[in-house]
């Protein structure tokens, strides 16, 4: 999959950047058609099929090659899904990111990488305890990611410095948040380290982006460490997507009397493993078999998936969307209750989002829109 035509880099990301075109859809199309340069030219037609009211328009040629040349100018690098160097954990996940743009060094991406993330607000040991245990699993060959947030991420990124350390942004690559991490941004790249997003280059974060930001953390890490947390935090959103992927997740017990360790102390009772230190993240991970690989190629195509012909397609899209309410379900649970074949609920609820009907959480759930 070396040596991709420009063309064919910039029809990816117009498909993935197209509205109502999340990461379960675009894994479908590509099923189908094997090609985005096809997919994006069925897809008004499908959508339409499907029982779209509203006509949908596909990213544009100009917004694709503006986004192109918007990385360029930054040296950012463009991963698709399909390269051979996109991080093979990201691309092991049901669905995969279609892309994700990276700033710095990638070599980082290529080591074993543990998430270290927490509270905002820490307390002063649990800044030094962060600190110190980015240092020691950096210097163990292990890289730390985290999200460049104050407080406890702020003390990892600096802890894992000397070794490489990757920060992930709900907004572009270019858009340091908070503004006061800006010297430390700058300190990750001069360092041999980098910066991942999802998003566009140029694009400022807004709330909804930090769910998609915290499964693309949850998602290049074997492990995810909770050092401190309250019970409404999105750092345990990044330890629960974690688990719902198949990593490992610790947590730093902390006192009862201190709201920043109820979240900690309640994944502890959940079952997550006691982090004390780095010795407890390195025992964790000798214990791995090792993920599965990525189960999905996208070329050549294989003519399955999406189809919105046939007397049955519309009895099966009722009766997935019968299933669904606006609290989000697991696609797994939708499998079972509907007696349906995984495929077929991909492809249902693909169908479902081109309409306009459903929208997907960063965990993989599909709710009402």
């Amino acid at each position: 999959m070396t040596g991709r035509p420009a063309a064919f880099r910039r029809d990816w990301l117009r498909l993935a950047r197209t509205p109502s075109v999340g990461a379960v859809t675009f894994r479908e199309l590509l099923r189908r058609f094997g090609d985005p340069s096809l997919a994006l030219e069925a897809l008004p037609d499908l959508a339409r099929r499907s029982g779209r009211v509203s006509p949908l328009s596909t990213a544009s040629v100009s917004a694709g090659e503006a986004e192109m040349a918007a990385g360029d100018a930054l040296g950012a690098r463009l991963l698709l899904a399909c390269d051979p160097d996109f991080p093979p954990l990201l691309a092991a996940l049901d669905p995969p990111p279609p892309l994700v743009w990276v700033l710095g060094d990638i070599r980082p991406l290529e080591r074993t990488c543990v998430a270290v993330v927490g509270a905002r607000a820490a307390s002063a040991l649990g800044l030094r305890f962060a600190g110190a245990l980015a240092g020691e699993l950096g210097a163990a060959g292990l890289t730390v990611i985290s999200g460049l947030a104050r407080g406890v991420d702020g003390a990892a990124h600096r802890g894992a410095l000397e070794t490489g350390t990757a920060a992930v942004l709900a907004g572009g690559v270019d858009d340091v948040y908070p503004p006061q991490h800006a010297d430390l941004y700058q300190e990750i790249l001069e360092a041999g380290g980098c910066i991942v997003s999802e998003a566009p280059p140029g694009r400022t974060a807004s709330a909804a982006d930090f769910p998609r930001r915290n499964r693309i953390i949850a998602g290049l890490s074997r492990a995810v460490v909770v050092v401190e947390a309250e019970l409404r935090s999105g750092s345990l959103i990044t330890a629960r997507l974690a688990a719902e992927m198949g990593r490992e997740v610790l947590a730093v017990p902390g006192s009862p009397l201190d709201p920043r360790s109820r979240g900690g102390n309640d994944l502890l009772r959940q079952g997550a493993a006691v982090c004390e230190g780095a010795e407890d993240v390195l025992r964790t991970l000798s214990g791995l078999n090792g993920l599965s690989d990525p189960g999905l190629e996208f070329d050549p195509p294989a003519q399955v998936g999406l189809e919105t012909d046939g007397p049955g397609r519309d009895t099966t899209r009722d009766r997935v969307l019968h299933l669904l309410s606006p609290s989000p379900a697991a696609r797994d649970e939708i499998v079972r209750l509907s007696g349906l074949s995984t495929s077929e609920v991909n492809a249902a609820l693909a169908e479902l989002e081109l309409a306009g009907e459903v929208v997907f959480t960063a965990g993989g759930g599909a709710a009402l829109a």
